[in-house]
């Protein structure tokens, strides 16, 4: 058929097109999937998926609530800094700070908004199509990407976690909105600042500008703002200190970035902009731990923080330490560097870099502590509390439980001065009084009776009638003891409380002797007191204590008069005695560094040889010295006889030798040579020479003994008394019975020499 019939055909409506027919019915087919897939069900379908999306947004927008924060977010670290400013030490899990809004420069925080989310001030929190993007990356698992608000960031840090799931980015996307409608944008930009990683172990931007820059956030410039703004965006990788050299390329043209943004802004003018260079960051730094003496000095700190917030707040112990462990302080301490660094030199030149425990295992259990004072201000501008935080945990320069020994006589005859005390002859009581000094003679009370008390004097020296003066400069116990009971025990140890020590004290003879349990802290805060001409000096270690836009009031360390100005001097008086013409002589007055300051001060040995003591003050600094014996493995308190330093022929550490020195190695470098005392008396050896009487007594050797009471004092001997005292005291026994042998010492004829023993050799 040719194709006129063909075309014949198919007009007619013939068979003979069936070629065509199967054309027609692909034709036909693609109809049908065209019916199938119109515009109108495909919009359907599309509208329909809307429709479903936005439903299930609600629900999730009305199931998912805004969480608390994440505990981790919100750890920071305390920031302990000295006087001057600098950082002291930095104690917390978290390297972070966190600091108010409104001291972060404004133009540092439009730099973090020009490099991260220019639209801050006018979104609504979220970047849909970067959330959508991230989703779309996560899904597909090609990891995170960037796109992110300033909000939804802050909602990351703060409420999420750093996991990339859809689930954490669907919720990062609703908490996102619910954050932005519920916070002002400043709080959002202000948890954004403080909690973003900056690197170098830095979290928020406080913690950031120490560690790029060594400043805090209210000095940071444009130029190191925008360069932390960088930062953000890969912190390992853009750290000057560490980055490649394309790492160095990137982060700068991200710092021009930046700065062009602010421009684009209006938060920057184009001449600043032109002007500025890029500000390369400090080299990092080991963070400031414990080590050495901080954590003494971060220890008291805080201890006396808390102690604050209990009496401010009237919470408990418990509860103050929460407060104020790892919680963002800012504490300023009193601690002068040039002071704390001279009094840690001093230890080590008179004690540390001697003692040997392989020569003299007892040098392995030698420890120090010591505390200064400013007497006018009350501040604490040094502290040693042992030879590493590290290696000995417990501060020697606040323990209370080693005797202080001598130390506690000036505070016997402050009482008799305070309280206008007589003897047993009815005269009052002052530096010129005369006390029979015979080593163990009985003390009797107002009718002559004997009150059980006895003590013997060092080396059991008979001193015959000495003045006050005399005895404070020689330390006679004997003396002491009499006094303690004609002024009264209970006075006594008002003024003991008064001027600083524990108000619980047991008012017992024995006490005269100095045998309850003191610190370093304690004994410089009495002889602060008495610097200060009886204005009573509670020592302080902080200065300000900041946390956010919190500032804690601390007290006043200087209170009111607790004792008599005349009694004070009188007592300051006495005691240059006992550097000129005593016990601290060869330590403190014959020391060559010395220039000329005045001094006065209190030596002091416990029984046993347990502890040893100076404690001394100019015009204008007070530092009190301990030397404890405590067994290095078991804590024990243990006699440091055949220790570095001892004396010669005795074994002994006494207060006159290694606690002098170090007192005096400190003390004559940081105090002013031309201070001069301000005495309002006419008593004591500051106004006039020592009076000697002329009825003494004389040993004729320098014996040992057997105390007869609850404070011997000299260390356990070997040998068995052949006698027994006939005073019992009136205090429980000590625990460690020294069996001395009784001395035989021939009754006085004539007059003793102008020092019977070695003025070191004293209690």
């Amino acid at each position: 058929m040719g194709r006129a019939e063909e075309r014949r055909a198919r007009q007619r409506g013939g068979r003979r097109a069936a070629p065509q027919r199967h054309r027609s019915s692909g034709v036909a087919g693609k109809s049908g999937i065209r019916r199938f897939f119109t515009w109108k069900k495909i919009l359907g379908t599309f509208l329909g998926l809307c429709l479903l999306g936005i439903g299930g947004f609600i629900v999730l927008y009305l199931m998912v609530d805004v969480p608390k924060g994440n505990a981790a977010a919100r750890l920071q670290s305390n920031v302990y800094k000295f006087s001057d400013g600098s950082v002291l030490a930095r104690d917390g899990k978290v390297n972070r700070e966190i600091v108010d809004l409104s001291k972060v420069p404004e133009e540092i925080r439009n730099a973090f908004v020009a490099a991260e989310n220019k639209s801050f001030y006018k979104d609504s929190g979220v970047d849909f199509k970067g959330t959508a993007r991230g989703l779309i990356n996560t899904l597909s698992g090609k990891g995170a990407q960037g796109g992110s608000t300033i909000t939804q960031q802050y909602v990351k840090n703060y409420y999420l976690t750093q996991e990339q799931t859809v689930t954490r980015k669907l919720r990062e996307l609703v908490i996102s909105l619910k954050v932005d409608r519920q916070m002002s944008k400043d709080d959002i930009l202000a948890g954004y600042l403080n909690t973003s990683y900056f690197g170098r172990n830095a979290y928020g931007i406080q913690a950031a500008a120490q560690a790029y820059y060594r400043v805090d956030v209210d000095e940071l410039d444009v130029e190191q703002g925008a360069y932390l703004a960088a930062l953000l965006q890969a912190p390992s990788q853009y750290d000057w200190a560490v980055a490649s050299e394309t790492g160095k390329k990137l982060v700068k043209a991200r710092w021009h970035y930046v700065l062009d943004n602010m421009v684009e802004e209006g938060w920057l003018s184009s001449s600043e902009r032109q002007s500025m260079k890029f500000p390369k960051p400090r080299e990092p730094k080991a963070a400031a731990g414990l080590e050495g003496q901080k954590g003494y000095l971060v220890d008291l700190a805080n201890n006396q923080l808390e102690e604050q917030l209990m009496e401010q707040e009237g919470i408990s112990r418990s509860e103050a330490e929460t407060q104020v462990k790892s919680q963002g302080w800012t504490i300023t301490l009193n601690i002068d560097p040039k002071k704390q660094a001279q009094l840690e030199k001093a230890v080590e030149a008179e004690l540390t870099s001697k003692l040997d425990d392989k020569e003299r295992p007892v040098d392995g259990d030698i420890q120090a502590g010591a505390v200064s004072v400013d007497p006018k201000t009350g501040k604490i501008v040094a502290l040693y509390g042992g030879k590493d935080y590290f290696k000995h945990y417990r501060s020697n320069a606040t323990r209370n439980d080693y005797q202080p020994a001598s130390t506690f006589k000036p505070v016997i005859l402050a009482a008799a001065l305070e309280n206008e005390a007589e003897n047993q002859d009815g005269q009052t009581i002052g530096a010129k009084t005369v006390y029979d000094g015979t080593s163990k003679r009985p003390a009797v009370d107002a009718d002559g009776k004997k009150v059980g008390f006895a003590p013997p004097n060092e080396d059991n020296v008979s001193y015959g009638d000495v003045t006050v003066q005399t005895a404070m400069n020689k330390s006679v116990n004997s003396v002491f003891a009499q006094m303690g009971i004609d002024v009264g025990m209970d006075e006594v140890m008002d003024t003991a409380a008064d001027l600083g020590m524990d108000d619980d004290l047991q008012a017992v003879p024995a006490q005269t002797l100095g045998t309850m349990g003191a610190s370093p802290l304690q004994m410089a805060g009495v002889y602060a007191t008495l610097d200060n001409h009886g204005k009573q000096v509670t020592p302080s270690i902080i200065k300000s204590a900041e946390q956010h836009n919190r500032t804690v009031e601390m007290p006043d360390p200087i209170g009111e008069e607790v004792l008599s100005r005349e009694a004070a001097d009188t007592v300051t008086s006495v005691l240059t005695g006992v550097v000129d013409d005593g016990t601290a002589r060869r330590s403190v007055r014959e020391n060559p560094a010395r220039d000329g300051q005045e001094v006065a001060g209190k030596t002091g040995t416990s029984d046993f040889g347990r502890s040893a003591w100076f404690t001394g003050y100019t015009p204008d600094l007070v530092t009190s010295v301990g030397l404890f014996g405590e067994d290095d493995k078991t804590g024990k308190q243990v006699n440091m006889k055949g220790a570095t330093g001892t004396l010669p022929g005795t074994g002994r550490v006494n207060g006159g030798g290694i606690p002098a020195s170090i007192w005096a190695a400190y003390m004559f470098g940081v105090t002013d040579t031309d201070a001069e005392f301000d005495l309002e008396t006419d008593q004591g050896a500051a106004v006039e020479p020592t009076w000697t009487p002329t009825k003494t007594q004389e040993p004729t050797q320098t014996p040992t003994q057997e105390p007869t009471t609850q404070a011997p004092t000299t260390q356990a001997p070997t040998q068995t008394p052949t006698q027994t005292p006939t005073n019992t005291p009136t205090t429980e026994p000590p625990t460690d019975e020294p069996t001395t042998e009784e001395p035989t010492t021939e009754p006085p004829t004539d007059d003793i020499p102008e020092d019977p023993v070695d003025p070191d050799q004293e209690r």
